[in-house]
């Protein structure tokens, strides 16, 4: 909660909501539970939200709802290609490489994702901006005001929550030192040991906390990649696809074009991990078939996946986001389903083509691949 409102906490009009803290959120969710930010800063956004409309003398305005709630979980979503701890379609795909014999440490994937996240958060907030700003009721918006209302409710940092913040801080660092040793599961690993050690968490406390069904899927991903390379059956579906897919899409470095808009499209029907884990084994052959770095079409799969725009099923943060979108004293809903399809849909097409130019014509083509 602090970090969310430090990040609100100097936002004074629209134009720094979009352009500042969109992708400030953004690349904070690359290290922390983008689920956790949303579901803490959902309510502050709400306050700022009736704050501004009182001050103007508005009783509602849906398009700041739509640019404020929407906006940031289209942010939060994009902030995943930034590192490995973003999510489980990272977690996946990097078992899914090393089985394939091509290892990525914590260390390179930022290398190859972390300064598209910026960009793709900049591209969000252009969006929202340039579609709800003239649509707008109030005359202004300042987070800033409400947000130092909260600040000072907050108890003095220190005690468990500064050992927590150490541990976070020196994970991370593990994370990117020690990967050869300690892996990044035994570097995780022992954070948890320490989180125990310094009586942070009980294991009641992981026991109801956390997702084990999601562990479950990481398992059976796994397991199922290992399996299709041992029998040969990921290289034949792969070879199957291949044949079905235009040829202009399974040649060369277009084949990330493919193998992106399949799953940003099955990414707003299930959830990032599952997609991950269903195609990982599928597209990960065609990189050898097409004379493609598999680091490229592995890192396109978990990158894309993270478009889960469109649905309130794609992604928890749009879940969560349209669950707790209610006028704070009428108790009325201020998105709709069909927000998330308008606003959503276009913004998916855009961030795709912000991909492709990334990879195909930008950053990529200066980087060396394995």
């Amino acid at each position: 909660k602090r970090i969310g409102l430090l990040l609100l906490s100097r936002i004074k009009s629209a134009g720094a909501f979009a352009f500042i803290f969109f992708p400030v959120l953004a690349v904070s969710s690359a290290f922390l539970s983008a689920h956790a930010l949303v579901a803490l800063l959902v309510p502050v956004i709400m306050g700022v939200y009736k704050a501004t409309c009182n001050s103007h003398g508005v009783k509602k305005d849906r398009a700041l709802a739509i640019l404020l709630l929407l906006g940031i979980s289209f942010a939060a979503n994009i902030g995943g290609p930034g590192s490995p701890a973003a999510g489980a379609r990272n977690a996946i795909m990097i078992g899914y490489l090393a089985n394939a014999g091509s290892p990525i440490g914590f260390g390179e994937w930022m290398k190859y994702g972390m300064p598209l996240v910026p960009v793709l958060a900049l591209t969000v907030g252009a969006y929202m901006y340039v579609r709800c700003k003239p649509k707008l009721l109030v005359k202004s918006v300042n987070p800033s005001e409400v947000v130092k209302r909260e600040v000072k409710e907050l108890p003095r940092f220190g005690g468990k929550e500064a050992a927590m913040a150490f541990i976070l801080v020196t994970l991370v660092v593990a994370w990117m030192t020690l990967q050869s040793t300690l892996g990044m599961g035994g570097a995780t690993l022992a954070a948890v040991c320490a989180m125990f050690l310094f009586r942070i968490a009980t294991w009641d406390d992981i026991q109801r906390g956390v997702a084990f069904d999601v562990v479950g899927l990481y398992g059976a991903a796994s397991a199922i990649a290992v399996g299709l390379a041992f029998t040969g059956g990921g290289l034949w579906l792969a070879t199957q696809t291949v044949e079905l897919m235009p040829s202009y899409l399974g040649e060369g470095n277009r084949l990330i074009m493919g193998v992106s808009i399949m799953t940003a499209t099955l990414t707003n029907f299930m959830s990032d991990g599952a997609t991950v884990g269903t195609l990982g084994p599928l597209v990960l052959p065609m990189a050898e078939l097409a004379d493609v770095s598999v680091w490229k079409v592995g890192l396109m799969v978990s990158f894309a996946s993270s478009f889960a725009n469109v649905l309130v099923v794609g992604t928890p943060n749009n879940a969560i986001v349209f669950a707790m979108s209610k006028d704070p004293e009428t108790g009325q809903r201020l998105l709709s389903v069909f927000d998330f399809i308008k606003y959503g849909l276009p913004l998916t097409v855009l961030l795709m083509f912000v991909l492709w130019g990334w990879a195909l014509f930008g950053y990529w083509t200066v980087l060396s691949w394995p």
